[in-house]
């Protein structure tokens, strides 16, 4: 393969200038990036590309006057002759010695932001557990008081009113259901970890949805058969994907004659996220993706969609998801949601199982 070929399979736009700030040559994401072909690039100078003013030329001409390369944070593209608004990285280096060539590899900040946006969902996974240990010592016992008074009290009572002790009861079993659903948030044990073969969860996954409330959907699998294990807990990544898939169902609804889900595994090296206890990047090559063809989800609920009581669903808790978060955080994982294509796709990233797992 050539070296043309190389960079043209980087996922990110590269783009290179001579001397006099020309464009010598821009691989397949620059060309998307500044919504022109390559050829068309080289005809005009990367300054009437950018904004007037832009900090990228200041970049530039940094770079020049001082040597060596520099990573540059948060430029804004918003304006110019770019076919879409947003901040980027831009990393910068000279090409020779005394040259003033250079590359530019521009990194969209997009792409970081959502990846290290797990951990805003891990801070809510935290928040749920101190709550659950709280609503466990602090309402199930007196709860279970109040339901056994209120048995007692039913066998005095005149036939009449029994439907108000047991109404009580009743209620009583529901608040207690809800607060153990809390309780697996304040677990934090760590999970044991084993080799998993993610394709046996999903396809589990799909013959559970397939005999019951998937069962008028159509379920599409396109798994990367090269895939290894992972490093997890079989039983957790289960209840992860069905309650994904579950949500999927229920958003499409039972009226949709073309309802489909699909469900892909596939490897995506040079995805990263950092840890902040240990300054370190972690791996995330490791893809899962849960697909509908359904209406998507509010675009105001986006931003909020991993955090406890945040749901769309008329009787719904809003714990689902957040579920969903921890188990995938336990995993040392990232979960994401986003819009494509008319579709909604829920993407779980894990780290490469290690040998000695």
């Amino acid at each position: 393969m050539s070296i043309r070929n190389l960079i043209d399979a980087v996922p990110m736009p590269v783009i290179e200038v001579d001397a006099k700030n020309r464009i010598r040559s821009a691989n397949t994401a620059a060309e998307q990036l500044l919504g022109a072909g390559r050829e068309r690039l080289r005809e005009r100078t990367l300054p009437e590309w950018l904004p007037p003013g832009s900090p990228l030329m200041l970049l530039v001409d940094h770079v020049r006057d001082h040597g060596g390369s520099v990573t540059e944070y948060g430029i804004d593209l918003s304006t110019g002759r770019m076919k879409s608004d947003q901040l980027v990285d831009v990393y910068a280096a000279p090409l020779g010695e005394n040259s003033g060539d250079l590359v530019l590899v521009v990194q969209p900040r997009a792409i970081m932001d959502k990846m290290n946006r797990h951990l805003t969902h891990r801070d809510a996974v935290r928040s749920v557990g101190a709550m659950a240990s709280m609503l466990a010592h602090e309402i199930k016992n007196p709860l279970s008081g109040i339901r056994g008074a209120a048995q007692l009290l039913e066998g005095s009572l005149p036939e009449a009113e029994k439907p108000l002790s047991m109404l009580i009861r009743s209620e009583v079993d529901r608040i207690v259901r809800l607060v153990e659903r809390f309780e697996v948030f304040s677990d934090g044990r760590p999970l044991p970890l084993s080799p998993v073969n993610i394709h046996e969860v999903l396809d589990h996954v799909m013959r559970l949805a397939q005999s019951g409330f998937g069962r008028h959907m159509a379920f599409r699998p396109d798994f990367d058969p090269s895939l290894p294990t992972i490093a997890g807990n079989r039983d957790r990544l289960i209840q992860a994907v069905l309650n994904l898939v579950k949500n999927a169902a229920e958003a499409i609804g039972p009226d949709h004659p073309e309802g489909r889900i699909l469900l892909t595994t596939a490897f995506r090296p040079g995805v990263s996220v950092l840890v902040p206890s240990s300054g370190r990047r972690v791996s995330l090559p490791f893809e899962v993706c849960v697909i509908d063809n359904g209406p998507g989800i509010p675009e105001n609920l986006m931003p909020h969609l991993f955090e406890p009581f945040v749901t769309s669903k008329a009787t719904g808790t809003g714990l689902g998801l957040a579920l969903v978060a921890k188990v995938v955080s336990d995993h040392g994982g990232v979960i994401e949601c986003e819009r494509l294509r008319g579709q909604t796709v829920f993407r779980m990233l894990f780290p490469i199982r290690k040998e000695r797992d």
